[in-house]
């Protein structure tokens, strides 16, 4: 930890305590403080430590997780857990020891080695997330070693699998897609078995475990872990009181004191009073009113009170979620009831799949029962103890009131004067009579459907059903003799009770009739409120969950729920009905990642390049000293900025007022388009600008209009989110649909040279078809980027009128331009720097120009330095993201399957300005062809609309194009009743249609490896085995279906002109310069690969040395001009080349001098060559722009993936069961990176097919703001079993060093999923028909992307269970 310091900041005069805590170790002493200042911002803007990132704000993403560490001086013990520091208010940290990703490791004291086996793991790309990611994996460390578990074998913790894995199911990454996270994780655990980690840089296949662990990192738990400091354990501070310029911290320790409080307050009008516990309720209600008062409930006895005994469990209002599980689970010395047991761990077990454990572990349960009752908050612990008969004491101004729950929630909100202080859940157990000739059972489930399966989702409806059953020991039938069934969350103001169905089901013997009108009666009780997402789809979840609760229950000879039912006879009712709950529990796997293979052939041809060379400040990353643009200190009087964006789509702006006026605090100024004093330009491509501020008229809701300054980020997004902004729309009308643009002729033009070829004669291919369909159609919507880290700049005056800009872009010349003209300077007055970028996809290209512009043009004017953190929900707003597009096409074909012609008339949604849409035409075209169609034509319109300009999202058009390409495939398929995997085998090109389509880009037949990639990959991944596996397994299961997907993938890249530099200092240490910025993708690591082979060739000294000597350092826009863009995947390999024509320049000049050294001394060492070089006057700078020739720059990319899903009839949930992809690298440059984006591309894939929905309102304004509706793939959501073959298919000797790229082509492939789930859904309808629900004319279906979970359970039927039921009784008759 290094050396124990004191800091003490007085930030004002202050009466009352000072607040003492320690961050890493050091102390700090403060008075003075904001109440509403939270622990993120204090780390990041008083402390060294920035490892602590602002990824959303919410609580959502784990950025900002830091581990918390309380001492109990009476039990001597000390607590830790995680917390979302940007939730965490700074006073509530009093007494308490702050540990971040600095802290548990550094590179001054020595990293920890779950930071060194991050790195190893090739576990960190951008870096972003990755210190949250080491903290959360950290903090289980620490508690598990605390238990009392059995010693675990050396080297590793008490730590299991699944803990492991879970321990990071809060935290959010967009670049690895969590695999190599997941099993850095697990090299921890003491049930791992080494055989099922991945790839990694510490050990080579087949080595055995003994030698795997001697080259792991050491872990000895005994001295791996922080020390609680010792002047906070002489110093034990409880709750605080502070004051501070009107501003107050209050810490009641008794209810007494609590209700002065609240009667003062209430004389004050309440305007400005905050009631707190964990404050996490700030991630969902997002606060807008700077509050002055805060009291902190935390040390009220009565509210912290946890008290068990044979009656139930009471539990104080400000006891946390996490602390509510540990007393649900623990045993209790009086013993409960089995039952009671059994109902107490199923509550405990609900409540771990709410939020994630960094906000379990400060969310209180008062706290979360209140948001429900008070604003109607979609609570999941509300219905689960709802269920249960869970009673509240309630202190109102008559007094104290014991109520039940349900009559809380029902009540109008409660005051402000009221405070709920606990809950007591009841001890269950069903009543006995041993005479009795039935047998009788309380059951108890609860359930959930989330987007996520094990939580940090808001669920689509939640439920809790208790029923005490009788089973008759002269028969078989289950009687129900009372029920309890509690639903929430499905758009209600509050969970409820299914009063109605409960009495109907009562005291009745269950059978097939009973249940199907308890389905009817349900289906009126529960229905969502106007304006609820999805209403249909929540009633049938409701429905659903009814019948999994009652259907094994229920003897009948058709076999209700196709579950072994056929009685009781040789297991207890016990055991069978468990044993049918698990039959539809998707949440019951022990691990989220079962096992992964990677097959990787290194080669050593081009040493060290083609090595698996982990990435270049991996650790740095893992310890949060990497520094991004916002970890760069503020210069003095900085100032910060926030954009005033448009609502409306198309309106002229009257004016903009912020109210009320005091919240225009610490505001400097209102920028806008008359300040600017060069062109109003905001971003600018080849294809034309987009301005920087609305002028007297808006074009899109998004755009911005102004530009807030004020003195600290909190201030300026306060203000921007008070304006009200005054529009007059009268006679304009906004084009918001690609319909409406065609009627307007609204289009971008697509220079001629850009506008793809048609191949062929489409009606001479239609002539040839046997069959045709004729005018199909279906919509494409957008992705969000959902980068880490979002747009971020800092701009910097300094003398004779210039400026410094540190912007995270990924083309910082193209930002460079734009902030010149804007501002109307000469170029050279100014200067982009951008070191490393927190995940980019696209998203920090052209859109990342408007920020770093803004914060230049406000610097300038004010002469004072001004940055800028977009916050998440603006960030969203602005964005853009991926192109919409209407998609319209016919399609001839063969009886057998092949495709004679194919014309597709495509709408893009480019949105209000060109940005780099025009050349969406080109991009999807390069994929649409990886079928031979016959012949191809086309008619794509690039349509100007009234929305956010969409920009280049990884892999742009070319994600759509392969799914566009799947659909008429399967449609084919469908409508000839074929399997559609021939299909696709028979449209694949031979090498003759492939050079038809491609010309050029096609290479020589050799380096045409898809065929080979086809058939090996049915072979390694089993694909026909699997299939017959598979339609076993769909005639066996009625209510889980599995489909398979085999898809190929064939995409076009281009190289560009790329600018590299490569300087040897004095003591042989090389420093290197590229165009290309360091995103996450491994460029520096490749471009120091490049640089140690290609001046190794001077042989002189060993390669590996010159690898460690090498630094690539930040690009600069005045030191290397020309930079472009980092796009299109093939940067990496361009820069490379740059470097090695530079590295070829210095060889070639140290060759002579070294040829003469060696005659004069023998063999020489690097060091003294460059010494000698520099002695003798030797240019030891090298600059290259290297030019791609014209007839090799553009190549095809090949690869192939099967995927296997499972999907769940009931919910809609989707599980994707195992994924095999092989793709060819070429000769990779480095096999590690080249893996992880492969990985990282495929499940960002799986987030467009799956996942992802990027809605808006009618004006085209995002409303989907954040972490809590937007949804990218998590550690539970990827596939179980991962396997990925990097295919070194030989020498291109066109390509650099033979290498290929792989940063966008792969995500193509995530189409695979997709038509896995297209297959079983197929399957769910087929069985629907046999049950009369759908006819034969419903045969072909088309399947949305995204197939969320309401989209996979409608085409499965809604009313599924309904029509099985109906269908069942119509059998039996």
């Amino acid at each position: 930890m290094g050396e124990q310091q004191t800091q003490t900041t007085t930030t004002q005069q202050h009466t009352g305590q000072s607040l003492l805590f320690a961050v890493n170790g050091l102390r700090f002493d403060l008075s003075g403080i904001d109440p509403s200042t939270t622990l993120l911002e204090f780390l990041r803007s008083q402390t060294s430590f920035k490892s602590v990132k602002l990824g959303c704000g919410e609580g959502g993403c784990g950025a900002c997780v830091v581990l918390l560490s309380k001492y109990d001086p009476v039990l001597d013990k000390v607590e830790d857990f995680t917390v979302s520091s940007c939730l965490t208010l700074l006073c509530s940290v009093n007494g308490c020891s702050i540990t971040t990703a600095e802290g548990v490791g550094n590179s001054k004291d020595g990293f920890h080695p779950i930071q060194e086996r991050f790195s190893g793991f090739h576990a960190s790309q951008c870096g972003y997330c990755t210190p949250g990611m080491c903290v959360s994996l950290y903090s289980a460390l620490v508690n598990a070693d605390k238990t009392n578990r059995p010693e675990p074998r050396p080297g590793f913790s008490k730590l299991t699998v699944s803990e492991a894995e879970k321990s990071i199911a809060g935290n959010l990454c967009r670049c690895t897609g969590y695999r190599p996270i997941a099993d850095a994780c697990k090299t921890f655990a003491a049930d791992v078995d080494m055989e099922d980690l991945g790839f990694n840089s510490f050990w080579k296949k087949g080595e055995s475990d003994e030698v795997k662990l001697s080259r792991l990192p050491s872990y000895n738990r005994r001295n791996a872990t922080a020390l609680f400091p010792e002047f906070l354990k002489k110093e034990p501070k409880l709750g605080i009181n502070l004051a501070s310029e009107g501003c107050h911290w209050h810490s009641p320790d008794s209810l007494e004191q609590l209700q002065s409080l609240l009667l003062m307050d209430e004389e004050n009008d309440r305007t400005s009073m905050k009631i707190v516990v964990g404050n996490t309720g700030m991630g969902y209600y997002k606060e807008l009113v700077h509050y002055k008062k805060c009291l902190d409930l935390r040390f009220i006895p009565e509210l912290s009170i946890i008290r068990k005994d044979q009656t139930g469990i009471e539990i104080g209002a400000s006891v946390t979620i996490s602390k509510t599980i540990e007393a649900l689970k623990e045993e209790y010395e009086d013993a409960f009831s089995q039952e009671g047991k059994m109902v107490f761990q199923k509550l405990a077990d609900h409540m771990e799949r709410i939020a994630s454990g960094f906000v379990r572990n400060s969310a209180s349960v008062g706290g979360n029962l209140i948001m429900a009752q008070r604003k109607h908050f979609p609570s999941d612990i509300a219905t689960i103890l709802l269920s249960v008969d869970t009673m509240v004491d309630i202190l109102t101004n008559l007094g104290l009131e014991n109520i039940t729950l349900e009559e809380f929630l029902g009540r109008p909100p409660l005051d402000s004067k009221s405070v709920l202080l606990g809950i007591k859940i009841p001890c269950w157990s069903s009543g006995r009579d041993v005479s009795s000739k039935t047998y009788t059972k309380l059951l108890y489930e609860t359930y959930r459907a989330a987007p996520r399966p094990i939580g940090n989702a808001l669920p689509y409806l939640n439920a809790a059903f208790l029923a005490e059953i009788s089973l008759c020991k002269n028969s078989a039938g289950v009687m129900l003799n009372n029920c309890r069934l509690a639903f929430g969350a499905y758009g209600t103001k509050h969970s409820i009770r299914a009063r109605k169905v409960e009495d109907f089901v009562s005291a009745k013997s269950l059978n097939v009739g009973i249940l199907y009108e308890a389905t009817k009666l349900l289906e009126s009780t529960v229905i969502p409120e106007d304006g609820t997402s999805s209403p249909a789809y929540r009633t049938s979840l409701a429905v659903g969950f009814l019948f999994e609760f009652l259907s094994p229950l229920i003897n009948n000879p058709t076999d209700i729920s196709s579950f072994p039912c056929d009685g009781y006879n040789g297991a207890s009712p016990s055991y069978k009905i468990k044993q049918n709950f698990d039959q539809f529990d998707q949440t019951k796997f022990s691990t989220f990642l079962s096992s992964a293979k990677q097959v990787i052939r290194l080669s050593e041809e081009y040493h060290p390049v083609g090595e698996p060379t982990i990435k270049a400040g991996a650790t740095l990353q893992a310890s949060g000293e990497a520094v991004y643009v916002d970890d760069i200190p503020s210069p003095r009087n900085c100032l910060h900025g926030a954009f005033i964006y448009s609502t409306e789509p198309l309106a002229r702006v009257k004016g903009i007022n912020i109210k009320p006026v005091s919240s225009l605090d610490g505001v400097t100024t209102l920028i806008s388009y008359k300040d600017i004093p060069g062109d109003n330009v905001g971003a600018q491509t080849v294809f034309g600008t987009e301005p920087l501020f609305a002028d007297e008229l808006t074009q899109c809701a998004g755009q911005p209009i102004a530009l807030v300054v004020a003195d600290t980020q909190k201030n300026a997004d306060r203000a921007a989110d008070l304006a009200v902004i005054d529009y007059d729309k009268k006679n304009l009308e906004p084009v918001l649909s690609v319909e409406e643009a065609c009627e307007r002729c609204s289009f971008f033009e697509v220079p001629p040279f850009l506008y793809p070829e048609q191949v062929g004669d489409f009606s001479k291919g239609m002539a040839e078809a046997d069959r045709q369909i004729l005018s199909a159609e279906f919509k494409l919507g957008s992705q969000y980027y959902f980068y880490m880290e979002t747009q971020t700049a800092l701009a910097v005056p300094d003398e004779d009128n210039c400026l410094v800009v540190y912007s995270s872009s990924q083309c910082p010349e193209f930002a460079h331009d734009t902030i010149a003209r804007c501002l109307g300077v000469p170029a050279h007055n100014v200067r982009v720097i951008t070191r490393r970028v927190g995940g980019g996809f696209g998203g920090k290209a052209i859109k990342a120009m408007p920020v770093s512009t803004a914060c230049a043009l406000a610097a300038y004017k004010l002469q004072r330095p001004v940055r800028m953190y977009v916050n998440r929900k603006t960030d969203m707003i602005m964005a853009g993201g991926r192109h919409p597009m209407k998609i319209t096409y016919s399609v001839g074909f063969k009886t057998n399957g092949k495709i004679t012609a194919l014309k597709l008339d495509i709408l893009i949604d480019a949105g209000m300005s060109a940005d780099i849409s025009p050349i969406m035409p080109h991009n999807m075209l390069g994929c649409l062809k990886k079928y031979d169609w016959g012949d191809l034509a086309f008619d794509i319109k690039v349509c100007k609309t009234n929305r956010p300009s969409r920009s280049a999202m990884r892999a742009p058009g070319e994600v759509q194009a392969s799914f566009i390409a799947e659909a008429v495939i399967e449609n084919v398929a469908s409508t000839l009743a074929l399997e559609v995997d021939s299909v696709r085998s028979i449209n694949l090109h031979k090498y003759e249609s492939l050079e038809l389509f491609f010309k050029t880009s096609a290479g020589e037949p050799l380096e045409y490896t898809l065929p080979s990639i086809w058939d090996k990959l049915a072979i390694s991944s089993g694909f026909y085995q699997r299939t017959e596996i598979l339609k076993e397994f769909n005639r066996c299961n009625k209510w889980m279906k599995r489909g398979i997907s085999r898809v190929p993938i064939v995409h076009e890249v281009m190289l560009r002109a790329t600018p590299g530099k490569v300087s040897i200092l004095r003591d042989g240490s090389i420093v290197v310069e590229v165009g290309g910025i360091e995103l996450g993708q491994g460029l520096w690591t490749k471009v120091k690969q490049m640089t140690a082979y290609a001046l190794s060739l001077i042989q002189c000294g060993e390669t590996i040395e010159l690898l460690e000597k090498v630094r690539v350092i930040q690009a600069d826009t005045l030191s290397l001009i020309q930079g472009g863009f980092t796009a299109g995947s093939t940067t990496s390999e361009s820069s490379c080349e740059a470097v090695r024509l530079c590295c070829n320049i210095l060889v070639e000049r140290l060759a002579a001098l070294k040829e003469s050294l060696v005659k004069q001394m023998g063999p020489i060492k690097w060091e003294t060559l460059i010494l000698q070089a520099y002695q003798n006057s030797v240019n030891l700078s090298a600059n290259s722009l290297y030019v791609p020739d014209f007839s090799s720059m553009k190549y095809l990319n090949y690869g192939a993936a099967v995927s296997e899903v499972e999907v769940n009839l009931l919910t809609g949930q989707t599980t994707i069961l195992q994924v095999d992809i092989i793709y060819d690298c070429g000769q990779s440059l480095n096999p590690a990176v080249d893996l992880g984006q492969i990985e990282g591309a495929f499940v960002q894939g799986i987030g467009f097919f799956m996942l992802e929905e990027y809605p808006t309102n009618s004006n085209g304004l995002v409303v989907a703001e954040g972490t809590w509706t937007y949804k990218i793939p998590t550690v539970d959501t990827i596939p179980k079993r991962f396997n990925v073959e990097i295919l070194n298919s030989g020498h291109h000797k066109k390509r650099i060093l033979s290498s290929k790229a792989s940063g966008e082509p792969p995500l193509t492939l995530a189409v695979a999923v997709h038509c896995a789930v297209r297959a079983a859904i197929k399957e769910a309808r087929q069985q629907l028909h046999s049950w009369g629900g759908i006819d034969e004319s419903n045969s072909t279906f088309q399947l949305e992307v995204p197939a969320t979970m309401p989209v996979v359970k409608e085409l499965c039927g809604f009313d599924s269970i309904q029509r099985f039921l109906q269908w069942t009784i119509g059998s039996s008759k």
